[in-house]
């Protein structure tokens, strides 16, 4: 090998780890840990009825999580959470088979995660608010209440009250 193919592994070889030492630390504050009770493989139930499984995983470094549901109306979706240090709120994006499209961002508030964003009004439809409060239970449980208002937060209706169980 040449002095100068080695001296562009030593470079290509060195910044590949100084890239990875980065990557690894970009996201290592304790802000990008607050949704990890969320983390985990789940059976959801709604009013002691299942309502569907859901898997929550680390990705891109501990830079996100990932969201996989499967409901057992057969709809299926993901969200990609991240926390946008830059504004200091947590941030989601879902997607679903329905083609639901919900972006919602907040934080911590006493303990829970809680995230709100507006649906645009649409041909029979009115502009809707969405609040989403995690919660995480003494025994590992986790809940999820899902919340929609069609009157700019005057009033709540919930869409969904679930309760996370870790699959053993």
């Amino acid at each position: 090998m040449s002095v100068t193919h080695l001296a562009r592994a030593i470079i290509l070889t060195v910044g590949c780890t100084l890239a990875a030492a980065r990557s690894a630390a970009a996201c290592d504050g304790p802000a990008y840990r607050q949704f990890d009770f969320w983390l985990g493989k789940w059976d959801v139930t709604q009013n002691g009825k299942p309502a569907g499984k859901n898997r929550i995983e680390a990705v891109l470094d501990g830079c996100a999580l990932m969201e996989s549901w499967t409901g057992v109306s057969g709809v299926t979706g993901h969200s990609l959470n991240t926390y946008d240090a830059a504004r200091n709120v947590w941030h989601q994006t879902w997607v679903d088979s329905s083609g639901m499209l919900l972006t919602i961002e907040g934080g911590l508030k006493g303990g829970s995660m809680v995230l709100e964003g507006m649906t645009p009004a649409g041909k029979d439809t009115p502009a809707t608010r969405h609040r989403i409060t995690w919660t995480p239970q003494a025994n590992g449980d986790v809940r999820q209440l899902w919340q929609s208002s069609k009157d700019n937060a005057r009033t709540w209706q919930t869409e969904f009250d679930g309760l996370y169980k870790r699959v053993k």
